[in-house]
């Protein structure tokens, strides 16, 4: 059952990236559309106004592109065979109070009835989970996690 749910968490994890792919370059996409069909009209200001906003925008939406790759780049290494010791990349654990699955910021992700959250190694919770193994316990925001199992 373990291995059966990461590999759908990690499925559902790579939808998420995928979708964020597809919506920073559509979000690229229509600016570079509108720099291009914007004419310079009598009011100067308002069109380099114009240009200079829509550069922001896909100068921010460039970067999220580029955050999102290299998020793809980490779950396409993700091996959900491997049997793990302590927490890594890829482990699905199971604690008093939550479900993770160490992979990526990609939040509540329901499967077969159960919720779980996907968080990154990165991110302060993981951070504090990762090299842990069962039966430690780690605090965060006033909780104790403690981790009854690591798959």
């Amino acid at each position: 059952m373990p291995a059966n749910t990461k590999q759908q968490l990690l499925f559902l994890c790579k939808d998420f990236i995928e979708a964020r792919i597809n919506n920073c370059q559509s979000a690229i996409d229509a600016a570079n559309n509108s720099i291009n069909e914007e004419t310079k009209s009598s009011a100067g200001d308002k069109y380099e106004t114009s240009r200079e906003m829509m550069t922001q925008e896909i100068k921010n939406n460039s970067a999220q592109l580029a955050e999102a790759i290299k998020q793809k780049q980490l779950l396409s290494q993700i091996s959900i065979d491997k049997k793990l010791d302590t927490v890594q990349v890829g482990s699905l654990v199971f604690t008093n109070l939550e479900k993770f699955f160490i992979a990526i910021s990609a939040g509540s992700l329901k499967w077969n009835n159960e919720n779980y959250l996907a968080i990154s190694p990165s991110s302060p919770l993981g951070r504090n989970l990762i090299d842990k193994k069962k039966g430690d316990s780690v605090f965060f925001n006033g909780k104790e996690y403690s981790i009854e199992n690591i798959f």
